[in-house]
């Protein structure tokens, strides 16, 4: 008998395995883990808030003699360049637009230094971070890391050859920018002479200690006027041709995404490649602790040797430490003296300094060393116009000739840039903005030799034309 499909019983439904549920998230510790991961730069934003609690409680015990006064001591002032630099820098980074340009850098160096001449800091605090940076120096510690980091991290022959290259754009760049601002000044009612010696050579003079200090007190010996007068002129040029350099170099990192082509991302020339690698985030094979700790003990001693061989006579051919440092890395990069695991403890070095200490870094130059006052004294219409078409024809020639050696011009312009800025606390800045920190090296040949050879041109012209 023939049973119908629609009076046929209905098949038993397949039995299916039920999901199982899911399980309870937990605050503890997994959803404090995820909170530890959110970051505030490198700072965990419970850590930061502990932090922001203690250093607040310090300010404000210092107020009743009573209960203490707040810790000058290494800890505390690390806190407070921690706190102070990655709340900043990640105020710039949030910013539409200035995000895109440096903003974090920019806000790392300069926030601090408005905060400090408001008096919005307390007075202990910027006293406390104004002492630790004169005394410790360890801006010399970060170019010194930066510095061996990077070259230890190039291709031998590539490194030569961009030692070489990058005469040419700097040169150029320098003379090119010395007639554009002098003309520019001159037709603004500033004056020949007085653009050239106090706007444009000080922007190009290599920062303030190497700088703005030996012009100052060279024009005083020259012109018989007094040495401080002279550098109060000097300074706000050299401070605000650094900030020009760093919104434009920051721009042209935003440049350097759009067009690929432009630009090596921190290589100066097309077909570098690093021997050891370093684009690898993760380092593999058997480096230890011991590889790192060695990588920063031969950048310690190489600036060592740097500080030791500057003081050698005759004084007039002495080089900042820094230079000399820079080419003894190169050295001994190019001998082969360090061996392989060694350059990559070095290359550690270098990251754990670009990522960690470069913004609290910068928030103690803007406390420190960058006078508020000083930079909104330059902010005449006249001397701003001269400032930036200075700057703007330092890079722009830079990016063309640097494309006409081979080198690729977005890297060349920002080189360029590192002579218009505030010595090597600028360099920290304009490459930070950037995203360039890898380029240090070159940086500090346009900063140092490129400003010590302006400082002494200018002064021996000044003297001749009188």
């Amino acid at each position: 008998m023939k049973i119908s499909p629609s009076l046929a019983p209905p098949e038993a439904p397949v039995a299916t395995a039920c999901p199982p549920a899911p399980a309870k998230s937990r605050f503890w510790p997994e959803g404090w883990w995820k909170l530890m991961e959110f970051r505030i730069g490198i700072l965990p934003l419970p850590v930061l808030v502990v932090l922001i609690g203690v250093l607040t409680a310090f300010i404000w015990a210092d107020k009743f003699p009573a209960a203490g006064k707040t810790p000058n001591d290494v800890c505390t002032m690390l806190a407070v360049l921690a706190v102070g630099g990655f709340v900043c820098a990640e105020l710039g980074k949030r910013l539409p637009v200035i995000k895109h340009i440096g903003g974090a850098a920019i806000f790392a160096t300069f926030i601090p230094s408005y905060l400090a001449f408001h008096e919005y800091v307390p007075a202990v605090i910027v006293q406390s971070v104004t002492d630790f940076t004169r005394a410790t120096n360890f801006l010399y510690l970060f170019i010194a890391c930066i510095i061996v980091g990077s070259i230890l991290s190039m291709d031998r022959t590539v490194l030569i050859r961009g030692f070489l290259k990058i005469f040419v754009p700097l040169a150029a760049g320098s003379v090119a920018a010395a007639l554009v601002g002098t003309a520019v000044g001159t037709l603004l009612g500033i004056g020949a002479k007085e653009t050239l010696f106090y706007i444009v050579i000080p922007i190009m003079g290599g920062g303030v200690g190497e700088g703005a200090i030996p012009l100052s007190v060279g024009y005083s010996e020259i012109l018989h006027l007094k040495q401080g007068e002279e550098f109060a002129r000097i300074l706000p040029p050299v401070m605000l041709g650094s900030l020009t350099a760093i919104l434009l170099a920051g721009t042209l990192n935003f440049v350097g995404k759009k067009f690929p082509h432009l630009t090596g991302e921190g290589r100066i020339q097309p077909g570098q490649h690093d021997d050891l690698h370093p684009q690898q985030e993760e380092i593999t094979g058997h480096l230890d602790v011991s590889h790192i700790a060695a990588g920063a003990s031969v950048a310690i001693t190489l600036y060592l040797l740097g500080v030791a061989v500057g003081t050698l006579p005759p004084e007039a051919f002495r080089l900042p430490a820094p230079v000399v440092m820079l080419f003894l890395a190169v050295a001994v990069k190019l001998a082969s003296a360090v061996p392989p695991l060694v350059q990559h403890g070095a290359g550690v070095v270098y990251k754990f300094f670009r990522s960690a200490v470069t913004y609290p870094l910068l928030f103690a130059i803007g406390v420190a060393m960058t006078p508020w006052d000083k930079l909104m004294a330059a902010l005449h219409p006249a001397n701003l116009l001269t400032i930036v078409a200075t700057v703007v024809t330092l890079m722009t020639t830079g990016y063309f000739v640097g494309r006409w050696v081979k080198l690729y011009p977005i890297e060349a312009a920002i080189i360029n840039a590192c002579h218009s800025g505030q010595g090597g606390t600028g360099d920290v800045a304009i490459l930070t903005a950037a995203n360039r920190m890898q380029i240090m090296p070159f940086a500090q040949i346009a900063t140092r030799i490129g400003g010590a050879i302006t400082v002494t041109v200018a002064l021996i012209t000044l003297k001749w034309i009188g």
